[in-house]
């Protein structure tokens, strides 16, 4: 069985934020403590986007009406199945998605 997925930034610090997602799980991303991540970043909203990474081994992004947007390979998504290389930007905060 694979290990999941791995939001790893492209952007910014010398230490990237990494967040992991295992199968089968559902997290959400924003900036409000009530954020499964806490992403505090410019231009992100509190609850941003949803990541399911479901149990057809999908890594599935949703945008949650957020004020900016939710971005995969610079084009605004409301929904988008990601891929390992693909570029998911919340805010001004880029991530490359890999798998585990």
């Amino acid at each position: 069985m694979p290990g999941g997925w791995i939001l790893t930034q492209v952007t910014g610090d010398d230490r990237p934020i990494i967040f992991r997602l295992p199968p089968r799980s559902v997290r959400t991303l924003g900036r409000a403590v009530r954020a499964d991540f806490i992403l505090d970043a410019p231009l992100v909203s509190r609850v941003h986007c949803r990541l399911t990474a479901d149990a057809s081994d999908q890594l599935i992004v949703e945008d949650l009406k957020s004020t900016n947007g939710t971005m995969v390979n610079g084009a605004r998504v409301e929904r988008h199945v990601l891929r390992p290389g693909d570029r998911l930007q919340i805010g001004r905060v880029e991530f490359e998605v890999s798998r585990s």
